[in-house]
């Protein structure tokens, strides 16, 4: 993000086609080659719990009900991620004088969207110390004690909303994912934890602002170790939930980790079918970049589900609680930053930026420009693919759904050869006329590559429905839309390189841009 702080179908129709698509899609899926078809079968592994994980009952009651005050109720996990039955210490400050915690795992269950797996037993209230801010990095932390160890015992991997329940009757969430143990055969959910942290305002600082809201007092380090802000998990609910729900519904052979999980093991993505950056996934570490990229080198297919991916470059240190629990990214800055001057550490800058520039599109396809927009998503190739059972047609358009940061193909900028264009969409940015663009590419390894372009992409998955909270004005016909593409996108990527069982991209970068 920026450091400053209509089309021809109607619903019924739409529905009807969507519909006819999906069976057809189906049909189409098994045709695939056995060979194929074993290489990305799914590992034994905790896959059979997922299956009958999702046949539970759901718990409707998930949601929050009433935050109160900033300090009504707050905590923090002291690991991002654990893998089923590990161990994880929760720290939490209440005025309450109890309170209890809910774990509830994200999913379908039959539109529910949350199961309950664990409740605890009432807990002693107790209101922590004020932040800590270290003066050098305006580095933010809570630094509480741990008020309880909880054992995940019989939780199936997946994404995590720990809920806290205090007795004078307010709530926060507390993210968590129980990671995979194997990625093998599997489309796997790359929750993005830095991005979440870069824009963590609690404690009165973010990688953005200060307490005074300014740039220039901003923090250059953050840490895992203080609560999010808000209802404590924003950033997952609006960008990442509803993409969780959808795959869930759709029965995938599904996997769960994070940046940081992908940063710290090179085998995190071993044998994925594919791999999704999901609504809104900023900072990466150039280890999770060189993770990302092998295995799609490998075979494993992408997709970027929002804008703004892989833009920033960080790196993961150290905190009270553990390795890695530290994002820091100086930005302009950089010259600053003890580990670049020092220690010769790639700079915590911009991936494009010299020195050590690498823009994100050499593995997006598509190319950050701006912010703010609102713009209608304009369809180029109708035919393709991807708009499988969608009925559009050439310049088809959906209000809204371009927004607020974007993406387009960039002919200046690194990018991939075997590249086409599906979307290209008309847009005025700070008064400067540009376009968003989806993109779709392949490599010789027969991984494909998609990307939206927009950062509502995820969002419109909710609208018209109850969960639809930030209202961008995105109507039900432009969710059909949405749902149905990618649909289609998760379908087609789990059944292994989408190059071997997908037509080719139609390379049109110099038709459309006149290059």
């Amino acid at each position: 993000m920026n450091d400053r702080t209509d089309g021809g179908l109607d619903r019924r129709h739409f529905l009807g086609a969507a519909a006819a698509g999906a069976a057809g899609l189906a049909a189409g899926l098994t045709g695939c080659d056995a060979e194929e078809r074993n290489r990305f079968a799914p590992a034994t592994g905790d896959q059979p719990s997922l299956t009958a994980e999702r046949n539970r009952p759901g718990s409707p009651d998930w949601r929050l009900r009433s935050t109160g005050p900033p300090d009504a109720i707050a905590g923090y996990t002291d690991r991002v991620s654990v893998l089923p039955g590990e161990e994880f210490g929760l720290h939490v400050s209440t005025t309450a004088p109890g309170y209890r915690v809910l774990a509830y795992r994200v999913g379908w269950y039959g539109g529910a969207q949350a199961r309950l797996v664990w409740r605890s037993d009432r807990l002693a209230g107790r209101r922590q110390r004020d932040p800590r801010l270290l003066p050098e990095t305006r580095t933010v932390r809570a630094d509480w004690p741990r008020s309880t160890a909880v054992r995940t015992d019989g939780w199936p991997p997946g994404a995590y909303l720990l809920r806290l329940d205090a007795e004078h009757g307010h709530q926060r969430y507390v993210p968590l994912i129980v990671r995979s143990a194997a990625a093998a055969g599997r489309t796997v959910l790359m929750h993005a934890v830095t991005t979440w942290q870069a824009y963590n305002t609690w404690g009165g600082y973010s990688l953005y602002q200060g307490e005074d809201g300014s740039y220039a007092g901003r923090s250059l380090a953050v840490a895992f170790d203080r609560p999010y802000d808000a209802t404590g998990a924003e950033k997952f609910l609006v960008y990442e939930r509803a993409l969780v729900v959808l795959a869930e519904r759709l029965g995938l052979p599904l996997a769960y980790t994070t940046s940081v999980d992908v940063h710290r093991d090179p085998a995190a993505l071993h044998g994925a079918s594919a791999a999704l950056s999901l609504g809104h996934d900023e900072y990466w570490t150039p280890q999770q970049r060189d993770h990302v990229t092998r295995a799609r080198d490998a075979g494993t297919n992408l997709a970027f589900l929002g804008a703004n991916a892989c833009f920033r470059r960080v790196r993961l240190e150290s905190g009270p609680t553990g390795p890695l629990r530290t994002v820091a990214c100086y930005k302009t800055d950089y010259r600053a930053d003890p580990g670049f001057a020092a220690h010769r550490e790639p700079p915590t800058h911009d991936f494009r930026e010299p020195p050590a520039a690498d823009p994100e599109s050499a593995l997006t396809g598509v190319f950050y420009e701006g912010y703010p927009t609102d713009a209608p998503y304009v369809v180029h190739a109708a035919d393709h693919w991807l708009f499988s059972g969608t009925g559009v047609r050439p310049g088809d358009s959906f209000p809204h759904l371009v927004g607020v940061e974007y993406d387009r193909v960039t002919p200046e900028a690194p990018t991939p050869a075997e590249l086409e264009i599906i979307a290209h969409s008309p847009l005025v940015c700070q008064g400067r006329s540009s376009h968003a663009d989806s993109a779709y590419y392949t490599v010789p390894s027969g991984a494909g590559v998609f990307a939206t372009g927009t950062m509502r992409w995820v969002e419109a998955l909710m609208a018209g429905t109850a969960d639809d909270g930030r209202d961008h004005g995105i109507d039900t016909r432009a969710g059909a839309f949405v749902t149905r593409t990618t649909e289609n996108l998760l379908h087609a990527f789990a059944a292994g390189p989408a190059a071997k069982h997908r037509p080719a991209p139609r390379r049109n970068t110099g038709s459309v841009y006149g290059t």
